[in-house]
């Protein structure tokens, strides 16, 4: 399992390498570690411009942990509307060329409702606790990318319906 810890720890050695700088933007279980609402991940997952993933993935060759990159918004199946980089969390830190972002929560959530899995769900109600989850955006933001899902649709729309109806007290369908 991955800390907090060890996540900064790894991206200092990171930026010491870079000499140009890169913007990452947590996603996923990533996201919830560096947010300190889960102890650890079993993966790192970053999303990020597409004009420096093939030098960040160079720079992380060797790394024993599971990196997935993702690239500009497109995550998993879905593509998240073109500011989700805007509505990202950024994380002060004391990095040279880094600059560390978390995915808002609507998009957390967003992304977690394609698989919607135990884990998700457990990620999804732990963000829903926060208090910090903005209904009416989370639906907005389904709407949009719902438009560009990759995958089955009906399975996105009940998964997302459900995620409603348990974490938001929300009935109905798609909002």
């Amino acid at each position: 399992m991955i800390t907090k810890k060890d996540l900064l720890k790894w991206l200092r050695e990171i930026d010491l390498k870079l000499n140009t700088d890169i913007t990452l933007i947590a996603v996923g279980g990533t996201a919830m570690t560096l947010l300190g609402l889960k102890s650890s991940t079993i993966d790192v997952d970053f999303c990020m411009d597409s004009s420096h993933a093939k030098l960040f993935t160079s720079l992380i060759k060797g790394t024993d942990w599971k990196v997935d990159i993702f690239i500009d918004g497109y995550i998993f199946s879905e593509q998240l509307p073109k500011d989700y980089a805007d509505l990202s969390q950024t994380i002060p830190h004391q990095y040279v060329h880094l600059t560390l972002k978390i995915l808002s929560p609507e998009d957390i959530i967003i992304t977690k409702a394609a698989r919607y899995n135990e884990r998700d769900e457990e990620d999804i109600e732990t963000l829903a606790k926060t208090g910090k989850v903005d209904k009416l955006l989370l639906v907005q933001r389904f709407r949009k990318v719902k438009e560009t899902y990759a995958g089955k649709k009906e399975d996105y729309e009940y998964h997302f319906d459900l995620i409603l109806k348990r974490h938001f007290n929300h009935i109905g369908k798609h909002a």
